[in-house]
């Protein structure tokens, strides 16, 4: 598992940033994303997938979480 950081991006979406290895892109899709149940299956703009632990939806973001790679693609 990698921490990882999700932000706001400039266009209003979600951006994803994994320091270790200076990835950022955009995140496509977000399993579970209300108010009670937030994370689950992310897909990024490269293809690539991860999965957080859903947690209750974040107070405010720049957040940093634990995130498993579910693919290859990077």
């Amino acid at each position: 598992m990698a921490n990882i950081m999700v932000r706001k991006s400039a266009d209003g979406g979600l951006s994803f940033y994994l320091p270790k290895r200076d990835i950022e892109d955009s995140i496509i899709s977000i399993e579970f994303d209300t108010p009670e149940k937030w994370g689950g299956e992310i897909r990024l703009g490269n293809g690539g997938i991860y999965y957080i632990d859903p947690i209750p939806a974040p107070a405010r973001l720049p957040i940093s979480v634990r995130a498993r790679r579910v693919d290859g693609v990077e």
